[in-house]
C-alpha cells in the first residue's frame, strides 16, 4: 500500500511539473552525453597513444634515385655500402631496442595493405609513385625523449639519409587536437551539469510548494522525514534516469558515428572497444543519479523542514 502510495505521488509530482520535468530530462541528457563523449575521447587519447608508443618510434628514410633534396640530390640512390654505414652508426653511438630495415618493396606492400580501403590511392600509388617510396630503418629507442634529437642531428646529412621522422612528433600534434576537443566538450558538459543541479533543485522546491497541503496531512498523521521525502527524491532520480537512457543513445551514436569517422580520417591505430563504451555509460549513469538524488535531497532539507 505504501509503495502504491509513493508511486502515485512520483506520477502527481512529474505530471504537474512536465515542462519542467522534461527540461530537466533534457539539460539532464545533454550534459551526461557530452560528459561521456569527453571521456570516450580520453580513452581513444590513451589508448592510441599506448598503442603507438610500443611500435616504431624514428623512421630514417634513405635516399632513392627520385631523391631531390639533401646529400640524395648529389649522391643520388643509398648504396649498400651507406646502409650498412648507418645501420653500424645507429647501433653504436644510440641506446636503440630494436632496428629494421625496410626496403622499397617492403614499404609499398605496407602501403598497399594499411590503405586497403582506399583503391584509388593504391591504384594512383603502383602507376605513379611507387618508386618514390623510400626504404628506411625503422628504430625503437629505451628513451625516446632523450635520444631522439641526438639520433636526428647525427642522420640528417648523412651520407644516402633523406629524412629523418619522429612519429611521436607527429603524433603529437593529433594528440593536442584530441586533447582540446576533449576539454572543450568536458568544459561544456560542467556547465550543462551546473545548470542540471539548478534546475533540478528548482523542479523538486516547485514539486513540494504545490503539494504542501499533502505533506502537512502526512506529518499531521505521523508520517516519517523519510517517507515525506521519499516521492520527491523518486521524481529527481526518475528525471535522471530517463536523461541518462537518452545520454546513453546520444553516447553510442557519438561512437559510432564521431570517433568511427574519426578513425576512418585520422588512422588511430586502435579503436574504442564495447568494454570501454558500457564502462563509460556506467560512470554517465551513476553522475546522473548522484547529482540528481543529491540534489533533491539538499533541496528537500530546506523546504521539507519538519
Amino acid at each position: 500500500m505504501r509503495a502504491q502510495f509513493v508511486f502515485h505521488e512520483v506520477w502527481i509530482g512529474l505530471r504537474r511539473n512536465l515542462t519542467m520535468t522534461v527540461a530537466l530530462i533534457v539539460v539532464v541528457a545533454i550534459s551526461l552525453s557530452l560528459l561521456g563523449t569527453g571521456l570516450l575521447f580520453v580513452k581513444q587519447v590513451d589508448n592510441t597513444r599506448s598503442w603507438w608508443q610500443s611500435r616504431v618510434q624514428l623512421s630514417v628514410y634513405l635516399c632513392t634515385s627520385s631523391a631531390l633534396g639533401g646529400t640524395c640530390a648529389k649522391n643520388g640512390a643509398v648504396t649498400p655500402a651507406e646502409r650498412t654505414a648507418i645501420k653500424n652508426e645507429l647501433l653504436q653511438t644510440h641506446d636503440i631496442l630494436s632496428i629494421q630495415y625496410v626496403s622499397q618493396s617492403q614499404a609499398v606492400a605496407q602501403f598497399r595493405q594499411e590503405f586497403a580501403d582506399n583503391q584509388t590511392l593504391v591504384k594512383y600509388l603502383v602507376k605513379y609513385s611507387a618508386s618514390q617510396i623510400p626504404s628506411s630503418f625503422e628504430i625503437r629507442l629505451k628513451n625516446t625523449e632523450a635520444d631522439a634529437a641526438a639520433v636526428t642531428s647525427v642522420m640528417n646529412g648523412a651520407p644516402g639519409v633523406a629524412d629523418v621522422v619522429d612519429d611521436t612528433t607527429l603524433l603529437d600534434q593529433l594528440y593536442k587536437l584530441l586533447d582540446g576537443a576533449r576539454n572543450a566538450v568536458v568544459v561544456i558538459a560542467i556547465f550543462l551539469l551546473v545548470a542540471a543541479i539548478l534546475l533540478v533543485a528548482n523542479t523538486i522546491r516547485l514539486s513540494a510548494f504545490n503539494r504542501r497541503r499533502e505533506t502537512s496531512i502526512m506529518r499531521l498523521v505521523g508520517a516519517s522525514n523519510f517517507y515525506v521525502q521519499l516521492p520527491f527524491l523518486a521524481e529527481g532520480m526518475i528525471a535522471g534516469l530517463i536523461g541518462w537512457l537518452v545520454a546513453t543513445g546520444l553516447l553510442i551514436g557519438a561512437k559510432a558515428l564521431l570517433l568511427s569517422s574519426l578513425q576512418s580520417i585520422f588512422p588511430l591505430g586502435v579503436q574504442l572497444s564495447t568494454a570501454d563504451l558500457v564502462e563509460v555509460i556506467i560512470v554517465a549513469m551513476i553522475t546522473g543519479l548522484l547529482i540528481c538524488g543529491s540534489t533533491s535531497f539538499l533541496t528537500l532539507r530546506r523546504y521539507l523542514r519538519v
